[in-house]
């Protein structure tokens, strides 16, 4: 596995990468099963499979949470090599943002609900990074788990509204054996967090009202952010954990189909 630092040494290269049809998987490291079905899935499609680890601090509406970010490049490169991946694009923020993020991608309508309404500008990180990962990389196709489905579809939408010549896949959610989503965060959850952190998924997949799962999860300690159901989709957000540290999860499931 080629390992690839700064944009200009990416670009200089990419006529060598993309000889074929090219697979692109972008990550926050910290890497996990849910990671790894995305890779899986661009190692089967596509001639070359390219990864980026790049932790985005613009899509971090909070300090702390940036701060608690897990940090584990080491195993992360130990597996992506184990996995097959051709190329490791690890940038900088000054790379990835000679504007001073001065130019942004904004989306009016549905990144200012869910997530968005609880996190200002953090949809803009994203689409933003995302835009420009994209352009970096030019890949044939790029994968999206569907653990964060308004992210996965404001991409998609993105892509599609800009002409973008790139095809995004979305792959299944891949939970624990409890139904628990997997997510790097989840590595921040304490002993009796992670023991309740199962009920989010328990209790969004039965035949309930969203009300109904708000209550029940603030009863078991959760702060909740929302509990919404969208063009047949049901959403959730809520955080758990002690003043220390706390961890904020989130989860959806179709549902009325």
């Amino acid at each position: 596995m080629r390992i690839i630092k700064t944009v200009r040494e990416y670009l200089n290269g990419r006529d060598g990468i993309n000889k074929g049809s090219t697979g692109f998987v972008p990550t926050m490291g910290a890497l996990h099963r849910g990671h790894q079905s995305l890779i899986e899935s661009s190692t089967s499609d596509c001639d070359a499979t390219v990864v980026s680890i790049y932790v985005n601090p613009t899509q971090f509406n909070s300090a702390n949470d940036l701060g608690n970010y897990p940090d584990t490049l080491d195993q992360d490169i130990n597996l992506l090599e184990s996995l097959g991946v051709d190329f490791l694009f690890l940038p900088s923020y000054d790379d990835i943002y000679p504007d001073r993020y001065r130019y942004t991608i904004e989306e009016s309508e549905f990144s200012r609900q869910l997530c968005g309404s609880h996190r200002e500008g953090h949809f803009t990180g994203v689409m933003t990074v995302v835009m420009k990962l994209l352009n970096i990389v030019r890949p044939t196709a790029a994968y999206f788990g569907e653990k964060d489905f308004q992210q996965f579809q404001l991409i998609r939408e993105m892509v599609e509204a800009f002409f973008m010549d790139v095809k995004i896949v979305p792959c299944p959610t891949v939970r624990e054996t409890d139904g628990l989503a997997l997510s790097s965060r989840n590595l921040n959850l304490d002993a009796g967090s992670r023991k309740k952190a199962p009920l989010i998924h328990e209790l969004m997949a039965n035949d309930v009202t969203d009300g109904q799962i708000s209550e029940q999860l603030g009863e078991a300690g959760f702060d909740v952010d929302y509990v919404e159901t969208h063009s047949g989709r049901r959403y959730v957000a809520a955080t758990i954990g002690n003043d220390n540290k706390q961890v904020r999860l989130i989860d959806n499931v179709a549902v009325g189909g």
